[in-house]
């Protein structure tokens, strides 16, 4: 099963929330970690169900590894505060290869 990085970061006076660097667009937020990360799962499985890209191909983004993640600039800078995740993606498997 394939796996997104996802990118959670809390303020002192908000909830958790969730990014997916390889998914653009798609985020979600929870009262708690465990809340935050079963919804990330399915904020995956919703957007998959879905997807468009600008360009207008319905092809859902490939996961990258975390070691291609680290080599990203933008990634390295978003993930600066975050706790870093690997949220299951349980669409449908032709989604994402």
């Amino acid at each position: 099963m394939p796996h997104y990085i996802a990118l959670i970061h809390k303020e002192s006076d908000s909830s958790y929330g969730v990014s997916f660097p390889d998914v653009p667009g798609v985020i979600t937020a929870g009262d708690s970690i465990d809340d935050v990360l079963q919804k990330a799962a399915e904020a995956l499985e919703f957007a998959a169900d879905d997807w468009e890209d600008r360009d207008g191909s319905k092809r859902f983004p490939a996961p990258r590894t975390i070691d291609e993640l680290r080599t990203d600039p933008v990634f390295q800078q978003d993930a600066h505060d975050a706790v870093i995740a690997a949220v299951p993606f349980r669409a449908k498997a032709e989604a994402a290869e």
